[in-house]
Parts: structure tokens; sequence; C-alpha cells
């Protein structure tokens, strides 16, 4: 009887991993500005270590939310971007590339956008004179 309940409980804890998921673009909305999340190339995720989820149709959306207290930062599990480059893709928020420059149309007029990979940034870096920025840099944008 002991291993029944032991196995049951080890199931529990196991189909209670806290995971992200993938943004439902045209569906899902933004937990700080409301919107439909719409495009693919913009937005982002939070998950806490109790597996509460917030998505964001724009980085300063996420930034902001982050930022307010609502949740303690050390609580967060997870934070996730989308990778500009591979639209609809997250990518981890502390290691990803920051590109900021008026050229740059986000949902919420943020205007960066997150790479997985520094050389592909680096490509659209002249393009649209934009500066590299840091996930600790983009968390100072938007107080």
């Amino acid at each position: 009887m002991k291993r029944i309940i032991f196995c049951l409980w080890l199931l529990g804890l196991l189909g209670c991993a806290v995971k992200p998921e993938p943004i439902q673009f045209g569906t899902d909305a933004c937990h700080f500005c409301k919107m439909t999340i719409m495009d693919n190339k913009f937005g982002g995720e939070l998950v806490t270590r109790r597996g509460k989820l917030y998505k964001f149709d724009d980085v300063n959306c996420l930034v902001n939310f982050y930022n307010s207290g609502s949740e303690p930062v050390a609580d967060f599990q997870f934070k996730l971007v989308v990778d500009y480059h591979q639209p609809g893709t997250l990518i981890e928020a502390e290691f990803a590339h920051y590109l900021k420059s008026d050229q740059i149309r986000s949902p919420m007029a943020s205007e960066v956008a997150a790479f997985g990979d520094e050389a592909v940034m680096k490509k659209f870096k002249p393009e649209w004179k934009g500066i590299y920025l840091s996930w600790q840099e983009v968390l100072t944008q938007y107080k």
C-alpha cells in the first residue's frame, strides 16, 4: 500500500512540472496591456516556480510587469522572449541579444527585438542603426 501511495505521489509531482507553453498568436492576450498577442516576432513569457504563466505581446510589457513587484523576481523560473529571427520561438531572456532602434515596429512601441544568435543580431544592427542591449540593460529601459 505504501508503494502505491508513493507512486501516486511521484506521478503527481511529475505531472505538475513547471514549464513554459507556446504563445498562441491571435488568441492569447498580453497579461500587462490586455491586447491580443498578434505579431509572432515579438512577445515573451514569464513562468513562476509555482507554474503561474504570464504572456506578453512586447518586451516592454514583460519588463514593466517583471519590475512591478506583482511577483517576486526570484520566483520566476522561466524568463522568455520571442526570437525575432525565428518567429514564435521562445528563448531565454537572460541570454538573448537585444537590438533597440526606431526602425523596429514592435506591438507596444518598445523598439526592441530579441535574438537568440548574436551573429544574426549583428546583421540587423547596421541596417536598423540600432544599439545592442543586454538583458540587464533591457530591464532598465522601461521603469
